[in-house]
């Protein structure tokens, strides 16, 4: 994209012509009080939409998979599990992952919800879930994603998985939230990643701490994950309670 080198107020910055365009039809006293108080509204909505939720886990992966697929079989396995464990299942709301586990808690005859994106082209709620809300901005979506849950489990995915994953990891490491589980399911997936994450970042580079690789926890399926979320979870809920 073509940058312009602009000077104003003494200040030197980069803007291009989608920038410029978007100012010229919207100017800064119309837009930012519009946009300011869609903000407010979709966070309050959020969360008393999500308010009531009581024990809960977030799973995020993949909208591609279809349901033959392992990651599939083991997402459904894992949210039916669960919420026979008590746990109301958290999604984004869509095909692929989220489906499987919407489906999971559904068959197994727990709450679960779906938290969906607006996107151009709209993107399809899947028929399990019962409960939803919509978000305009991906922000806010991924704050309620993570604002009820007492664990995070990761199915293989793309981009957006994997920006929530290091989005968790990050609010943790920073600490601007308490520690939470956060499980990665899948070996032959995660794995790679791992590798590098303690090879690059940790070893060579000495980007990140040795203690901040144990914010994060690698299983094989669904049942060794819901072990884990047991030790975990459960357990330190049951003596919270």
């Amino acid at each position: 994209m073509e940058k312009k080198l602009i000077h104003k107020s003494n200040k030197i910055c980069f803007t291009g012509p989608r920038i410029e365009e978007v100012l010229r039809l919207h100017p800064e006293e119309e837009i930012e009080p519009e946009r300011m108080t869609k903000i407010v509204e979709e966070f309050a909505r959020g969360f008393h939409f999500l308010k009531d939720y009581g024990l809960a886990a977030t799973i995020f992966g993949s909208a591609r998979v279809d349901a033959q697929s392992t990651s599939y079989k083991e997402a459904y396995s894992l949210a039916f599990q669960l919420s026979r464990e008590g746990f109301d299942i958290i999604t984004g709301g869509g095909p692929g992952i989220m489906e499987a586990a919407n489906k999971g808690a559904y068959d197994a005859g727990g709450r679960s919800a779906g938290l969906n994106i607006q996107l151009q082209k709209n993107q399809r709620v899947n028929e399990y879930v019962k409960e939803s809300e919509a978000f305009y901005y991906f922000f806010i979506r991924k704050v309620m994603l993570a604002f009820a849950s007492e664990v995070y489990i990761f199915f293989p995915g793309g981009f957006g998985t994997l920006d929530e994953l290091f989005e968790m990891i990050t609010l943790m490491q920073t600490k601007k939230i308490e520690p939470i589980p956060i499980i990665l399911v899948d070996k032959e997936h995660w794995q790679p990643l791992l590798n590098w994450i303690k090879g690059q970042l940790y070893e060579k580079n000495k980007a990140i701490s040795k203690e901040d690789m144990d914010l994060y926890h690698l299983v094989a399926d669904a049942d060794e994950a819901v072990h884990l979320i047991q030790e975990m979870v459960v357990n330190n809920h049951d003596n919270k309670n």
